[in-house]
């Protein structure tokens, strides 16, 4: 064991960090309002460039950019001087990160860039270095120390690259509008995705797994169709297919207690009605939204008043909406 202060050390790393974050603003300048109108009008993408630390921030600042509506992807300076410069093309803009502004790796592709026309957009922590001078623009991210004790690990400095592309990204993402639902598009398989794209017509019933009974049935019949459909419920249909109640497991309950026989009454006697139904192009969340406030758990879908589908919260359960 040892007496060290692992939570005085940890404490301190994180106000060292928190003031290089903070001394951030005074670049969010002119500098930064160009490199967002560079890249906000680029018929291109947005392609990120780094090595070590800075490759690994800078990795990450790519896939911020392609979630918010930038295109972006990342490539590797030293890839790229075996063959993957190949895949930046005019219209592109490059984003080169590096701490120094020395790292050879990129140096060595600039002139390329440079003559192919491409923009260039550095992010260093020294103005006057090479990079600096060779981009049309430089955002500046020097920050007062690291918060390696030693003063050699990248800490303090690749926080600051970190959220320098995090004002980037928002910042363009907001000038464009991107929208909740334009994120959900580029996130298809995620919660978020699921919740922002899918709909009641993605989840509910239709055709023979749909349980529909008439008003004339019995209850015993309405019970049989629930038992056979699995869904708690069932739709009380006129025969023209149009909508005339619900009766489900609850109902029966409450039935019982009448003491009805429930082999000569008629469901339509006892049925609920007015039921909640909603649309199928309903997004799944808002129909999830509706049965907690109503607090049931199922939904008839409806469209010109006749029945086309139902769910219940199974349904959106297994279709990860909850």
């Amino acid at each position: 064991m040892t007496d060290f202060d692992f939570r005085q050390a940890g404490i301190t790393t994180l106000n060292i960090e928190l003031d290089a974050i903070a001394q951030l603003e005074q670049y969010i300048n002119q500098d930064f309002e160009q490199a967002c109108q560079l890249i906000q009008h680029a018929t291109g993408k947005v392609v990120v460039m780094g090595m070590g630390k800075s490759g690994h921030i800078g990795n990450k600042i790519a896939a911020t950019f392609a979630s918010t509506g930038t295109p972006s992807f990342f490539v590797h300076p030293g890839e790229a001087s075996h063959g993957d410069l190949g895949m930046i093309e005019k219209g592109d803009v490059v984003l080169a990160i590096s701490n120094s502004g020395e790292a050879s790796e990129i140096i060595t592709l600039l002139p390329v860039v440079k003559r192919r026309g491409i923009t260039l957009i550095t992010m260093t922590g020294n103005p006057s270095s090479t990079m600096a001078r060779l981009a049309q623009v430089n955002l500046c991210i020097k920050v007062p120390k690291e918060a390696c004790p030693i003063g050699l690990a990248p800490t303090s400095s690749t926080t600051a690259t970190l959220v320098m592309g995090d004002a980037l990204a928002i910042a363009l993402m907001q000038a464009k509008g991107f929208t909740a639902d334009d994120f959900a598009l580029s996130h298809p398989g995620g919660a978020l995705g699921r919740k922002l794209l899918l709909r009641i017509s993605d989840v509910m019933h239709t055709g023979d797994k749909l349980p529909v009974v008439p008003p004339d049935a019995t209850v015993r019949d309405a019970l049989l169709e629930i038992s056979a459909k699995g869904l708690g419920m069932t739709a009380v249909v006129e025969h023209d297919g149009t909508l005339s109640g619900i009766f489900t497991d609850g109902d029966l309950r409450r039935l019982l207690d009448q003491r009805l026989d429930l082999h000569t009454t008629r469901i339509g006697d006892v049925m609920g009605k007015n039921p909640t139904s909603v649309s199928a192009d309903l997004l799944a969340a808002e129909g999830l939204k509706q049965m907690e406030e109503r607090k049931i758990n199922g939904l008839l879908v409806t469209e010109n008043s006749r029945l086309i589908g139902a769910l219940n919260m199974h349904d959106l359960l297994k279709a990860g909406v909850m």
